[in-house]
């Protein structure tokens, strides 16, 4: 495999989504309105034997939430193009397949990684400055590698999506449902322990949540609770290989058609 067909593909996939930059500025001041509203008057409602700080707890979630949900957007652009046959202009480009797949996975990946990086500086300035605490560089790089293979996993399982079905109107549900199970069976808004008590059946899918791994990998470095467990690393490298994969041979198929 050529690395300069792939990265034309990324650059392609990075100008489509930049192409909107204040659309995209006003996502991100949405989420950072989540956390300086929204977590901090919770924080006044959460019984504090559950959560001492919902607001420096949301922190790290807030980051995930914000990755998956641009990593999510290659999904749509790509629904779109197998609609509409685009598709079939991407073929009569020089690229072989395996490379245009990869692109567009990789693509989904990056521009995830890149959206949550101004959230990423703000959940690390405000646990500093309630904990005092700064990751040393290993743990650093940790996470953001852990960031980084959610966000390809999450590009892989909405290429995997968006091509199983040329029904616009099918791929906004399951979009949907996705979002609803992964969002809300995970310790991204509320703690494992909060989970075990009050819905004990959801436990298990909690616990191997990608989401919840990622957003307790983060707060193993940053707050010291969770502890960090290389459970956590390892079903995410898990969730990125199988998305990531599936979603290749998943592209690859349908550009067959």
């Amino acid at each position: 495999m050529a690395i300069k067909p792939v990265l034309h593909i990324v650059q392609r996939d990075f100008k489509y989504f930049f192409r909107y930059k204040w659309w995209v500025a006003g996502m991100i001041s949405m989420n950072l309105a989540d956390l300086f509203i929204m977590a901090i008057v919770y924080t006044r409602m959460v019984n504090p034997d559950i959560i001492t700080d919902y607001f420096v707890f949301f922190a790290p979630g807030l980051t995930i939430t914000a990755l998956f949900a641009a990593a999510f957007m290659i999904g749509r652009e790509i629904n779109m193009e197998v609609r509409r046959e685009i598709s079939h202009y991407m073929l009569s480009l020089p690229i072989k397949r395996w490379e245009l797949a990869i692109g567009r996975v990789l693509a989904g990946g990056l521009r995830g990684i890149i959206y949550m990086a101004p959230l990423l500086v703000t959940t690390l300035i405000i646990t500093y400055i309630y904990t005092s605490v700064f990751p040393h560089p290993l743990q650093f790089l940790t996470i953001v590698l852990a960031l980084f293979l959610i966000s390809i996993g999450t590009s892989g399982l909405s290429i995997a999506l968006a091509v199983s079905t040329t029904s616009f109107e099918k791929y906004i549900t399951a979009r949907g449902v996705v979002y609803y199970v992964l969002f809300f069976c995970s310790t991204v808004f509320y703690p494992m322990n909060l989970i075990q008590t009050a819905l004990p059946q959801l436990v298990l899918l909690a616990q191997y949540n990608p989401l919840s791994c990622g957003a307790d990998l983060s707060r193993a470095f940053l707050l010291g609770n969770p502890p960090f467990s290389p459970f956590m690393l390892v079903d995410i490298a898990l969730f990125a290989l199988i998305f990531a994969s599936l979603a290749t041979f998943a592209y690859m198929k349908v550009t067959q058609k």
